[in-house]
């Protein structure tokens, strides 16, 4: 059902650079790259994520409610990916653990601030 998911960032370097890595291990390679847009996906007519310098020339900033859930094979790598978004400078907003029975997730910032999580749906 969702075809994309869009940041904000004031960095577009600084915040490729955490994205390549994060999203690199799940499989997702950048398939759009220009100074004020870059996309990541899996594969062709896969979901894709993405960054970008906001259109209207005003700083990026988070949206209060707004949160972009992160696919996971299995609980292992939620905890993996959720490490790794804090070693790559992400803060901690929830560490992995089961939520409601069959939902594990683990939840972050990005350095923009953004909230995410890494998800897991099953036992």
């Amino acid at each position: 059902m969702i075809g994309y998911v869009t940041l904000g960032t004031c960095d577009i370097a600084r915040a490729a650079a955490f994205y390549d890595r994060l999203l690199g291990e799940v499989g997702a390679k950048r398939f759009i790259d220009s100074p004020r847009f870059i996309a990541w996906s899996t594969g062709r007519g896969k979901p894709w994520f993405a960054i970008a310098l906001p259109y209207d020339g005003e700083p990026a900033h988070r949206g209060n409610g707004l949160m972009t859930g992160l696919l996971a094979a299995d609980r292992a790598a939620v905890a993996r990916l959720h490490a790794l978004a804090l070693e790559l400078g992400g803060s901690d907003e929830g560490a992995p653990g089961e939520r409601v029975p069959g939902f594990y997730a683990g939840y972050f910032r990005d350095l923009d601030g953004n909230k995410l999580n890494i998800h897991y749906m099953g036992a």
